[in-house]
């Protein structure tokens, strides 16, 4: 029997009713958003306070999420109670009153809000506290205990970042980033947000599998960034052994090198319904990484500093960038070290104002930056900046200059003051800051595109760095995330470890099953 095209259709828009009806009426899962965010050196002398996180509370946390905007459409696939997140610059260990404080409060705002579908768990994954091993994996045990086991945790994370037994079994789903520099932070929060909401929503609920396998490499991040090789090709794999059937997600942390903990190495994680599938795809990266560990090397040219400095001086290529990584405070570095900027102005190139055009960024200098105020722009200041929290290499620096700008209310430095000195234009700031984007320098009077030097308190360049560079070198300096990583005497890692021990023999990397959280 044929029916009309109008009936047809007239019963095509009852059932897309009735449907849309049904969603109507469908509870939505109840997701709570937590987190705290910091990578912290054990080598450094300097301390993190609860300051430095600059912590949001309730609705405000979503603006750290464009995904979770209110014309989102995963917005409205939850019912979201977003509690407290945290994150700091990189920095030295995180006091253990700080600790308590924030993850206390965040224990309170989830018993307030529970219970709870699912919670998104956004850490960086290499945070250290004084006197407490994993502090992660103590911070998601304290909120199993609050929460239950039977909430479903999606752990977003920094390839940095380090993932102990503890943290693996009481977290469910988890993924980490796979660009580095970091361009894909936000799609891989989305990413573990997504895989949250599709088990809750089909009821899948926790993956049946978790493979997790510690593979003992340490290797600083300038070594491993994924745009050359074998970073590059590693990480290639991980996206294609995600979307395999049977797997949730695939990830490959390089680990942090700058603390002393017995969980500092690289993992790789597998999670999934198939076990098979996710057993021998844990087991294929680990592989893969473990083949190319000798491969790995710096992303630029290195030397000392004073190589560097001697190839830019000759150098017929500007801006022409250095990178002083020994105290670059994106990766916990104190930030106020002089060896270098002393170094630099104890040159006869740059002690005329006719010299070679450098600027250095940045150097903390509270005293000097109120002085430079005081005396007003084109106006001479004296002073001394750094030393305060890392002394060890050089003490505070004297600079005679002239003030060239001021600037105010910079949401890290707060206020930050250019001094020229002879040729040098030394950005001193009322609080660390890292210099990461061109506006850094604009917004100062500074264009670093017509310098002929640009020295930075980073390891590889931040993508707006790298593309503006004309030519590039990554000065060994020394500091609280030196990257000769030999030198820093690490007493409570694992070992052996490569390359600390370059003749090890190969180890076991057969993938481990961790178990549920709430297993017994």
């Amino acid at each position: 029997m044929k029916h009309s095209p109008f009936l047809i259709f007239c019963f095509c828009l009852i059932l897309t009713q009735i449907n849309a009806q049904g969603n109507a009426n469908k509870k939505l899962p109840r997701v709570a958003i937590a987190g705290l965010g910091i990578e912290s050196s054990t080598f450094s002398p300097a301390l993190t306070t609860e300051e430095a996180f600059k912590a949001k509370y309730g609705a405000d946390i979503f603006t750290s999420y464009p995904f979770l905007a209110k014309d989102s459409a995963n917005r409205g696939r939850a019912d979201w109670v977003p509690t407290l997140m945290g994150k700091s610059l990189p920095g030295g260990a995180v006091t253990r009153e700080a600790y308590e404080s924030l993850v206390k409060q965040t224990l309170a705002l989830l018993k307030k809000g529970a219970p709870y579908d699912g919670l998104f768990f956004d850490i960086h994954g290499a945070m250290s506290v004084v006197g407490l091993d994993d502090p992660e994996g103590d911070f998601i045990v304290r909120i199993r205990e609050v929460i239950g086991t039977k909430t479903v945790i999606s752990t977003s994370m920094d390839l940095h970042g380090n993932v102990s037994w503890r943290l693996a079994q009481n977290t469910d789903l988890i993924t980490c980033y796979r660009m580095a520099p970091h361009e894909d932070a936000m799609q891989s929060k989305k990413r573990a947000v997504d895989n949250l909401l599709s088990r809750l929503e089909s009821g899948k609920g926790k993956p049946a599998y978790k493979a997790w396998i510690p593979v003992p490499i340490l290797l600083p991040g300038e070594k491993t960034s994924t745009r050359i090789e074998p970073g590059k090709t590693l990480y290639s794999k991980v996206a294609p052994a995600a979307a395999q059937p049977g797997v949730i997600d695939a990830a490959i942390w390089i680990g942090y090198a700058w603390a002393d903990e017995p969980r500092n190495h690289a993992v790789v994680m597998v999670t999934g319904d198939d076990k098979a599938v996710v057993s021998k795809t844990a087991e294929q990266l680990a592989a893969s990484f473990w083949k190319v560990r000798s491969d790995f090397e710096f992303v630029a040219p290195t030397g000392t500093l004073k190589e560097a400095l001697d190839k830019a001086v000759k150098s017929q290529k500007h801006p022409f960038f250095i990178s002083d990584s020994g105290d670059n405070p994106t990766a916990g570095g104190a930030g106020d070290v002089t060896w270098t900027l002393q170094e630099i102005l104890a040159r006869p190139e740059f002690k005329n104002d006719k010299g070679p055009a450098l600027i250095y960024a940045s150097i903390p200098g509270p005293d000097l930056v109120k002085a430079a105020i005081a005396a007003g722009v084109g106006n001479k200041v004296d002073g001394y900046a750094g030393a305060k929290v890392d002394s060890r290499l050089a003490p505070p620096l004297h600079l005679v200059g002239t003030v060239e700008a001021i600037e105010h209310g910079d949401r890290n430095a707060e206020t930050e003051v250019v001094v020229k000195v002879g040729s040098v234009r030394i950005i001193v700031t009322a609080k660390r800051k890292p210099y990461h984007k061109e506006a850094d320098f604009t917004r100062l009077g500074l264009n670093p595109r017509k310098a002929d030097i640009v020295v930075v308190k980073i390891g590889y360049l931040e993508p707006e760095l790298y593309n503006m560079r004309a030519d590039w070198i990554l000065a060994l300096t020394p500091g609280g995330v030196d990257q000769n990583l030999e030198t820093l005497g690490y007493k409570r890692i694992k070992r052996p470890m490569f390359p600390l021990d370059k003749d090890m023999k190969d180890p076991d990397l057969k993938a481990q099953f961790v178990p549920a959280s709430g297993a017994k």
